[in-house]
């Protein structure tokens, strides 16, 4: 086997599912399987509705739903993510049909798949690490905002009618005050008024699916004259390719490309967004590219239409207490039940009962305290975010992230570009090593920072920061950053916690004011500053690390390096700092952690 053959076989085998997948799933089985249940009554009436507004039916909404959502809950890089028909999909597809017929959706998401695979075979998604915080949030906002204008016309009883949903739910909004229906609208809010203040009360229990169950059964008691969801369709079809047509790939590619870059990023920020609503969960984003190939490859062989992440079932799906890929799975399980067995119960279901779960939903979506802080923090964070913000609602999701990523992109390189610097700064000479291994053997450790703390780097330095082993106190110096933003203190937050999940103590040196503005607007070393831990120097942090680990004191040590010479580059970690010279000619910018030197 050759050596890109062992390559390929091994980023192959890394995109596969593994045992370590399912070991959360036992720790709270039962958790999982009423959050899969409670998505699936969710899902039902969207997948409905999706296959419809699609131009294939019902059925094809469904099928979806049940293969589409099963595979990518098995394969794919997250585990709390559930997937299927989408509206922001649906809208890309209607062209398609009325282009290319039914069997040229189909072909589109067969083709779409096969581009996600190879992206994730490219391993493509890590680039989304690269995503800003406010963007993320004002995304996450703004499809909240999205959701619940979805929901007027169910919650009020009525039909509304327009391009966007902002208009649709003004359409509504005009037909409830000639003809108001006030059963359906009042239903909704009891719904979601129980579900929030159920959630507050007992967070365990599944109060979106007993509301449903309860709205449910008194509105057939009482005879409410409320829309139902009416009668599905009983099974799925059997799996075939006889649509696909190799004479028509050519045309059908550019379509392809696109309803593979809007499933891929919308993917990718769903599972952004869960693992914002979740402790402790990071997702793969290449084995999530890869899930969703699959699950677009095999969909439309039943008849489905492409499948991407959904959030607002995955939202559902976190509010609803799972901790794994189980209820993503048993979401699916309990749709293929509902298609071929319990169709005629679940058509009861009232809309307006399905309207309230999912208004509650976007209430609990939106962290106020997030959007308050990054508000506080920069500017330009804050006007990111009321951008994507905006431009998600009134607009849609993909013109949205492209906008805010621009914007934040542009104010990032302006950010840089008037702090870095390249100066001619020589290195220190004389031998340090003996008050390097004298820290060491203390189990004390020094990182300076040259540069941007912003989002373009700032997961990098997360990462290095993470591997400190064999350490008992790490002294972060922050006297040479030259910027930070939002995300980046959200990262030297989380590094923060990191570390003191360790039983590490950390203490920070040397912060600069404007830089102190913006980590107290986002409460970051909050608790260092309350226990004397954050020190305007070095050798005064060194001090307090001695004193705290009960060694005698010593004279203040001496620097390592210097700031770092532009024909410099960092050399290995290996407790000693090895600088060595890039070839004449190459310049580089003072722009980068400088995370070697222990004490340089």
């Amino acid at each position: 086997m050759t050596g890109a053959a062992e390559r390929l076989y091994g980023r192959i085998a890394g995109l596969l599912p593994s045992p370590a997948d399912w070991r959360p799933a036992r720790r709270s089985p039962g958790r999982d399987l009423i959050a899969g249940l409670t998505v699936a009554v969710v899902a039902l009436p969207l997948a409905l509705a999706f296959g419809v507004g699609s131009g294939l039916g019902a059925q094809a909404g469904l099928a979806t739903a049940v293969v589409a959502g099963a595979i990518a809950a098995v394969f794919g890089g997250s585990n709390l993510q559930v997937s299927g028909p989408t509206g922001a999909m649906t809208v890309v597809l209607v062209p398609i049909v009325h282009s290319h017929g039914p069997g040229g959706v189909l072909a589109v998401g067969l083709l779409a798949g096969i581009v996600l695979l190879v992206l994730a075979l490219a391993r493509v998604g890590r680039y989304a690490r690269y995503m800003p915080i406010p963007v993320i949030e004002g995304f996450t906002a703004g499809i909240a905002v999205v959701i619940a204008l979805q929901q007027v016309p169910a919650a009020l009883g009525v039909t509304g009618e327009g391009e966007r949903v902002w208009q649709a739910a003004g359409n509504a909004l005009a037909n409830f005050a000639r003809d108001p229906h006030p059963v359906p609208i009042a239903m909704a809010l009891v719904v979601a008024g129980v579900m929030l203040l159920g959630a507050r009360w007992r967070p365990a229990v599944p109060f979106s699916f007993l509301t449903v169950v309860v709205a449910t059964v008194v509105a057939e008691a009482a005879g409410l004259d409320v829309a139902r969801i009416g009668t599905l369709p009983a099974g799925l079809p059997a799996p075939s390719i006889g649509f696909l047509d190799p004479g028509a790939v050519t045309s059908l590619l550019p379509a392809a490309l696109a309803v593979a870059a809007l499933g891929a990023l919308e993917s990718l920020l769903c599972a952004s967004v869960a693992d914002a609503m979740s402790v402790g969960e990071r997702h793969d984003p290449d084995r999530e590219l890869f899930g969703q190939g699959l699950a677009n490859v095999v969909s439309p062989l039943f008849g489905g239409i492409p499948a991407t992440a959904a959030i607002a079932r995955t939202a559902v799906n976190v509010r609803s207490g799972a901790r794994s890929r189980l209820a993503a799975l048993a979401h699916a399980v309990v749709l293929a039940v509902i298609v071929f067995g319990a169709s005629g119960l679940v058509g009861r279901i009232p809309l307006a009962a399905l309207a309230g779960v999912l208004l509650a939903t976007t209430v609990r979506m939106v962290e106020v305290g997030s959007l308050r802080a990054i508000a506080r923090s920069t500017r330009g964070d804050a006007a990111v975010m009321v951008l994507t913000f905006a431009v998600t609602v009134v607009f849609d999701l993909v013109t949205a992230v492209a906008v805010g990523v621009g914007v934040a992109i542009v104010l990032a390189l302006r950010a840089v570009a008037r702090s870095a610097q390249i100066e001619q700064v020589p290195l220190e000479t004389g031998d340090h090593g003996d008050e390097e291994r004298r820290l060491l053997a203390e189990h004390i450790v020094a990182y300076r920072f040259d540069g941007p703390l912003f989002f373009g780097a700032a997961h990098r330095f997360l990462l290095e920061l993470s591997e400190v082993a064999d350490v008992r106190v790490v002294i972060l110096r922050m006297s040479r950053v030259s910027t930070i933003d939002a995300t980046g203190a959200g990262v030297l937050g989380d590094a923060i916690r990191r570390l003191e999940g360790k039983g590490i103590t950390v203490l920070l040196s040397g912060i600069r004011p404007g830089h102190d503005e913006v980590l107290g607007g986002l409460g970051v070393a909050d608790h260092l500053r309350r226990d004397g831990l954050v020190f305007p120097d070095t050798p005064a942090a060194i001090a307090h690390a001695r004193t705290l680990l009960g060694l005698p004191s010593a004279p203040p040590p001496t620097p390592v390096l210097a700031a770092p010479h532009p024909d410099v580059s960092r050399g290995r970690c290996d407790g000693r700092t090895t600088p060595r010279r890039l070839p004449s000619g190459r310049a580089v910018a003072l722009i980068s952690y400088q995370l070697c030197g222990r004490l340089g």
